[in-house]
């Protein structure tokens, strides 16, 4: 398993998860990958609003204190709606990549140094179209009332 963002201006820091993440692992991912991505893309807190689905570990009262310590602004959330969240379909592409490969990672290790190739490759403007689709994303779902749409 693996932990990533993606800004405007580009994916960001991507971390390995061996095991199972909870509030604790989560946190420090913030406390880590999150701040290093805003301080690479030279952004704070103020000048993003953090979107995460509404896991237990996301949404636990020591998780909402953190952000709210730290100043960041986090997006209303509703439940079970990955066709509004772009990062999935950088997932997607992340795993289509991978399986393009001719030969199947010899171990954990190998796998890992390919998803870490594969996603410093993904375009700023693969990003940059993904947040661009939100506006349609949003209508599609209200269209749909909930249900499936073409995202």
């Amino acid at each position: 398993m693996m932990w990533g963002c993606m800004t405007w201006k580009g994916v960001g820091m991507a971390c390995k998860i061996d095991g199972r993440m909870d509030t604790n692992l989560y946190l420090q991912i913030m406390e880590d990958e999150l701040q290093a991505t805003l301080e690479y893309f030279d952004k704070t807190p103020d000048d993003i609003v953090f979107q995460q689905d509404n896991d237990l570990k996301h949404t636990s009262k020591r998780a909402k204190e953190w952000f709210a310590e730290h100043g960041f602004e986090v997006m209303v959330w509703p439940a079970q709606s990955p066709d509004l969240n772009p990062i999935e379909h950088l997932w997607f592409l992340l795993k289509r990549k991978l399986a393009g490969y001719l030969e199947q990672a010899k171990g954990i290790t190998e796998l890992w140094e390919r998803v870490q190739a594969e996603w410093e490759k993904i375009e700023v403007e693969e990003c940059q179209r993904l947040i661009e689709s939100m506006p349609r994303r949003v209508q599609e779902v209200i269209k749909a009332k909930g249900g499936y749409t073409s995202y």
